[in-house]
């Protein structure tokens, strides 16, 4: 099956893991989507990823174990896909938004890697704004 937008694929799949209250949730991997789960782990959206490969399958996955509060509250209330193939968004290092006033996070592709927005403005670089965590 071919995605034309394979971040917000792994976005979606993790939007419906949290509303259905999975524990875990398989994606296929590539090394963007490895990163922005580096990302969520680090900010403790998400428990822990890891890439698995199943037997007779020729690509890996990765496995996202989501991460929930008391009485199965999720940690991750919401996901918001922001730059798309369509309509490409840059920042400058002074242009990076605050999300819900810091609760949440941005996430940036720059050039010294993916990283929140928050450190992209304390390295002093922008990017591609991918998505907004909440």
């Amino acid at each position: 099956m071919s995605v034309n937008d394979p971040i917000a694929d792994m976005l979606t799949r993790i939007r419906n893991a949290v509303q259905s209250r999975h524990d875990s949730v398989l994606i296929p991997t590539s090394k963007v989507k490895v990163a922005i789960a580096g990302v969520l782990k680090d900010e403790g959206f998400i428990r822990d990823f890891s890439v698995v490969s199943e037997e007779g399958k020729p690509f890996d996955n990765l496995k996202v174990d989501l991460s929930y509060g008391g009485r199965k509250q999720p940690v991750l209330t919401g996901l918001q896909r922001v730059s798309k193939p369509g309509l490409r968004v840059y920042v400058q290092r002074n242009e990076i938004p605050r999300v819900y006033g810091g609760l949440g996070i941005a996430i940036v592709s720059t050039p010294k890697g993916i990283m929140t927005g928050q450190e992209a403005r304390r390295q002093s670089v922008g990017g591609e704004l991918l998505c907004y965590i909440w």
